[in-house]
């Protein structure tokens, strides 16, 4: 009789050592696969922008107008110059994984989402003053899980190379 006691008693705590366990699971792997909406401990600032935020800066305005083309709007800041705004919307092949929602007995309800590699936008901000780059800023929902900014590569990688091709030509004179 002791036996079947103790028999009954480690499989009830086996079974509740169960119920509990699936729910912290599931919570779990939920958590591991959110996007924190900081990301700048994580991801580290692409490369290009942060080349073009320096090595744009000088360039004339005909020299961004060859490398990113005409801008998308330009504003008058008075004194500071004017400042061009060039906008690049990313469509990219959606991944939508859509888990249908469930509850099996006293175990909560179990679904949601994910979407990989969603589209976003990057206002590129250009600030001229004196006919020159003064300075370059990034805008919008811009940056990957992996890359802050990394949107606005499009717009500024022409420039960042046509910057690199210039100023070699003036260093070889």
């Amino acid at each position: 009789m002791a036996g079947r006691i103790a028999n009954l008693t480690i499989g009830m705590t086996f079974s509740c050592i169960r119920k509990l366990a699936l729910p912290v699971l599931v919570v779990g792997v939920q958590s591991s696969c959110v996007i924190p909406d900081d990301t700048s401990r994580i991801a580290k600032v692409d490369p290009t922008v942060a080349a073009a935020r320096k090595e744009m800066v000088g360039l004339s305005e005909a020299d961004v107008r060859m490398c990113a083309g005409f801008p998308t709007a330009t504003a008058d800041v008075g004194g500071s110059g004017q400042i061009w705004t060039y906008k690049r919307v990313v469509q990219r092949g959606n991944l939508s994984i859509a888990v249908p929602t469930m509850a099996i007995g006293a175990i909560p309800a179990v679904g949601g989402s994910v979407n990989v590699a969603p589209g976003g936008y990057c206002d590129t901000q250009i600030r001229m003053a004196n006919g020159r780059v003064a300075e370059v800023a990034y805008a919008g929902d811009n940056n990957l899980p992996n890359r802050r900014d990394a949107l606005c590569v499009s717009t500024v990688d022409a420039c960042v190379a046509y910057a690199r091709q210039h100023s070699q030509r003036a260093t070889a004179r």
